[in-house]
């Protein structure tokens, strides 16, 4: 019964909370404060601090820590794959009628106008951060880490995690503080 509650404690938030994490927040802190009782409000605003502290969405690590704290690993992966649920439920529910209608002259215009749109969304992207980057440790760094980075995945084929995983180094030996 624990890991129903944790369900539902999870979805119905991941399905109101339009706007993501931090809209759906409130109807966490609802569900598992007034609702349910697991927490206090104190200890809600510290296991909100502590996953606004962490990388990645806040509500996963939320469900996380509390179906772990309820009812283990079992509870927590329930209670991550709850937070997670409504969105995945939508795309597939998206992607099957876009499959079924892919042959539509509308949806084949539709991606055809798409990809470029996409494309520009990606070259500002790239923009600012090579922006931000100059800014912050200078154009010859900047440069390095950009044509070496293109050299490591284009003509010598590795595989990004590990240029990331460089780039991380080589940021926290020469550009650390």
């Amino acid at each position: 019964m624990i890991y129903l509650k944790i369900f539902w404690a999870f979805f119905v938030p991941g399905i109101l909370g339009y706007g993501g994490g931090p809209a759906s927040i409130p109807l966490i802190k609802n569900e598992v404060v007034d609702r349910y009782g697991w927490l206090s409000v104190h200890e809600f605003s510290k296991v909100m601090a502590l996953g606004n502290s962490l990388p990645g969405p806040i509500a996963t690590k939320i469900a996380g820590y509390i179906g772990y704290e309820q009812a283990g690993v079992l509870g927590a992966a329930v209670g991550v794959f709850a937070t997670a649920a409504p969105s995945l439920i939508l795309m597939l529910a998206l992607l099957g009628l876009l499959m079924k209608f892919k042959e539509s002259p509308k949806v084949k215009g539709m991606t055809i106008v798409v990809r470029p749109v996409i494309a520009v969304l990606f070259g500002i992207m790239t923009y600012d951060f090579l922006f931000s980057s100059y800014e912050s440790v200078g154009i010859w760094q900047t440069l390095f880490i950009g044509v070496a980075s293109f050299f490591l995945m284009e003509k010598w084929k590795v595989h990004p995690a590990y240029v990331i995983a460089g780039a991380l180094v080589y940021g926290g030996v020469f550009l650390g503080g």
